[in-house]
């Protein structure tokens, strides 16, 4: 798998990411939200420089003219709930794409909060068969959400391509995604890598909870074993 990470170099994306991970700020939802999509915009131009084009030719008011378009039938795929602000920003470039969706969500299996598992419940999608699939999740903590979030979309179909896209990604999570997709022609991009999780299994430095920042405080669900 070949890993992306913007954060090499400073970019614009550096004041995006600093707003998003600041206490002080993360209390405007809409600016939060706003972030993660601004986020997805310059993500979805990364991607769009992997991707194939064909030459076609249109008309303008003064002559033909040659232009070029993208030539993959796209698929987006997101895990709901915290993915929704990075689709839009993906959906604003690649409008004409699929959409696909999938529920995946953590709960903690024992009181502690200190052993947790990832469950899949919803999926819509349409068929995934020979196109290219860009499966987006803002946060990548052990990247358990987006092997499964993967795994479900292949009941609808194998794509002919896979890229990934996280905002932020703790390394354990990179690694991971490593082992499950060691093909060379799987794209990784991420806005930044963090070196580690704490003992919830929360990216350290990270952000905190992108779903609560986003939409508000849930109820966390918990399976004591």
């Amino acid at each position: 798998m070949k890993v992306i990470n913007l954060s090499s170099k400073p970019t614009i994306l550096s004041q995006f990411l600093s707003e998003i991970r600041d206490v002080t700020i993360q209390n405007d939802r809409l600016r939060f939200r706003e972030n993660i999509r601004r986020i997805g915009h310059i993500e979805a131009y990364e991607v769009s420089r992997l991707l194939e084009y064909k030459t076609e030719v249109i008309k303008t008011p003064i002559t033909d003219c040659e232009v070029q378009r993208v030539a993959e039938d796209i698929v987006l795929g997101t895990v709901f709930r915290a993915g929704l602000p990075l689709h839009e920003g993906f959906l604003d470039f690649f409008d004409n794409a699929g959409n696909a969706f999938v529920s995946a969500y953590r709960y903690y299996l024992n009181r502690e909060g200190t052993n947790i598992g990832v469950n899949i419940e919803y999926l819509a999608t349409p068929s995934l068969e020979g196109k290219t699939l860009i499966i987006v999740d803002p946060m990548l903590a052990t990247g358990e959400s987006m092997e499964l979030a993967y795994k479900a979309f292949l009941t609808k179909g194998t794509p002919k391509r896979l890229i990934m896209v996280s905002v932020i990604s703790a390394k354990s999570g990179v690694d991971h995604l490593r082992k499950i997709f060691p093909e060379d022609d799987i794209t990784f991009i991420t806005a930044a890598i963090d070196p580690g999780l704490n003992d919830h299994f929360y990216i350290v430095p990270g952000l905190g909870d992108a779903g609560d920042l986003m939409y508000g405080e849930k109820l966390n669900s918990r399976r004591d074993s």
